[in-house]
């Protein structure tokens, strides 16, 4: 019910219109590769979550802010929901977990040309078990289905909601590719956000640390083309970014230290490659968008660490930030 009384609020006649400005989270969860991230950049406008072809490429919580006159929306990309194997996967679905009790809004994101899935239900499951946050079923990469397909997935959405006892906000179909109702998800998420002022200043598109951010770049360059050999056993860790002393001020340069950890000595070679030409490659790619990024000129200096199997290791993750 919650819901349905926070829409009514937003039209009582009480103030102006204009009067009410509301500010919340929102977070998408869904299968990997269920158009997450795409989603989330096509709302923010830029590129701030890290959409890879691969499940499971966003680890951290990314945050994209979409201001708007009437409201504040902040998009917390959470790492899918998957049944763990690992303590890295137990400890993300800890992360999952909590992180969707707090959010005002849960935007669920179904593909319409996949059918509803074991995937699916266990996530909806979950979602079912977290009471009071309104949901929203997001059918996403509708461009790829014809009218009839469409209707059918809708109504299969509906349908798992009441099986397990919960009712949808709302069911949106949307393009993010083709920028279809993009807008209008925006409209139907934001009546769902608490009354308030804006909480991040204007501008802010992201408030991931730069560091993280700069991690992210850096792991996404080095999975490119290897992904099938090191799917996610890379982690890379800014151990310090500094300014070139002595440059003058109109030349600065901001030298970072980065490592890419990997699990195993034999994958060494895979991201290093023959001479070096892959990890130098890598450091090309990444300092180019990190560049673009923070808006000054980088040396990037990169090394490749072996941390033995440190997805199951609780001091390893520890110190790489999980």
């Amino acid at each position: 019910m919650g819901a349905m009384s926070v829409r009514s609020q937003s039209t009582e006649p009480s103030e102006s219109p204009e009067a009410v400005h509301r500010a919340g989270f929102a977070c998408f969860v869904g299968r990997p590769n269920a158009g997450k991230s795409t989603l989330t950049n096509a709302l923010v406008g830029q590129k701030v979550a890290i959409t890879a072809n691969q499940p499971q490429t966003t680890r951290h919580t990314v945050r994209g802010i979409v201001h708007r006159p009437d409201a504040q929306l902040i998009l917390v990309d959470t790492p899918g929901l998957h049944k763990p194997r690992t303590l890295l996967g137990e400890r993300l679905n800890d992360v999952v977990r909590t992180t969707w009790a707090e959010v005002d809004v849960i935007g669920f994101c179904l593909p319409a040309n996949e059918r509803i899935g074991p995937g699916d239900r266990f996530i909806a499951k979950e979602l079912a078990g977290i009471r009071k946050t309104p949901k929203i079923a997001i059918v996403t990469k509708t461009d790829l289905v014809d009218s009839k397909a469409l209707a059918e997935q809708l109504i299969a959405i509906d349908q798992l909601g009441r099986e397990l006892g919960f009712e949808w906000a709302e069911i949106v179909p949307v393009s993010a590719v083709g920028d279809q109702q993009v807008n209008l998800l925006a409209d139907l998420l934001v009546p769902l956000l608490p009354e308030g002022p804006a909480l991040y200043p204007e501008g802010d598109l992201t408030d991931e640390p730069e560091q993280v951010m700069i991690a992210e770049l850096i792991r996404e360059a080095a999975l490119e083309g290897v992904r099938d050999e090191l799917p996610h056993s890379i982690a890379v860790v800014v151990e310090e970014m500094l300014p070139r002393p002595d440059r003058p001020a109109d030349k600065p340069l901001l030298d970072i230290h980065a490592n890419l950890y990997i699990e195993r000595p034999s994958q060494k070679g895979i991201v290093i490659g023959p001479k070096g030409t892959r990890l130098k490659e890598v450091g090309i790619k990444s300092r180019k968008q990190i560049e673009a990024l923070l808006g000054t000129p980088v040396f990037l200096d990169l090394h490749v660490k072996v941390a033995k199997d440190w997805q199951r290791d609780p001091k390893q993750l520890r110190r790489l930030g999980f």
